[in-house]
């Protein structure tokens, strides 16, 4: 059996980690269950799936990723307001909460509490680390092929 390399039409089992500048880490996998992914499939941004692009079970290594590969800048756009009233549930409301909202299409969009003021909300629906520079180690633990549908039902027979 060759040796697999990620790349498309794999299936990659990593452990992984995300740090801030500062050193703080946003989120790990180094300490429980790794994360497994279909290479392509937009679990993670591409700016990061590429940095994978090549490695093999056994490598670890840490990058850098500027905000551009990583969650974008910040968007003054998606920094909105309403109106207090609007908030059923006033005592919940506070700032640095992250709530649910519904987009033109229904669709959930989570936005972080940002200032409550003169009767108005504003409410930021930018990606918490946009704008951010992050460290991205991982450790690639498995590279196998991808099953596609066809291969998947073809094996249930």
């Amino acid at each position: 059996m060759t040796e697999m390399f990620v790349g498309a039409g794999t299936l990659i089992t990593l452990h992984f980690e995300l740090r801030l500048g500062s050193g703080e880490v946003v989120d790990s996998t180094f300490s429980g269950q790794p994360g497994e992914f279909e290479y392509g499939d937009g679990v993670l941004p591409a700016g990061f799936e590429e940095l994978l692009r090549g490695m093999r079970a056994g490598e670890r290594k840490t990058f850098s990723v500027l905000p551009e590969k990583g969650f974008g800048m910040p968007n003054p756009n998606n920094v909105q307001e309403f109106p207090l009233d609007s908030f059923p549930d006033k005592e919940g409301l506070e700032v640095g909460v992250v709530m649910s909202f519904a987009d033109a299409a229904k669709a959930e969009l989570p936005g972080v509490i940002k200032q409550i003021e003169n009767d108005m909300v504003t409410v930021d629906f930018n990606h918490p680390l946009a704008g951010h520079t992050l460290d991205f180690e991982v450790e690639i633990l498995a590279v196998k092929e991808a099953q596609t549908d066809k291969q998947e039902s073809a094996h249930e027979d």
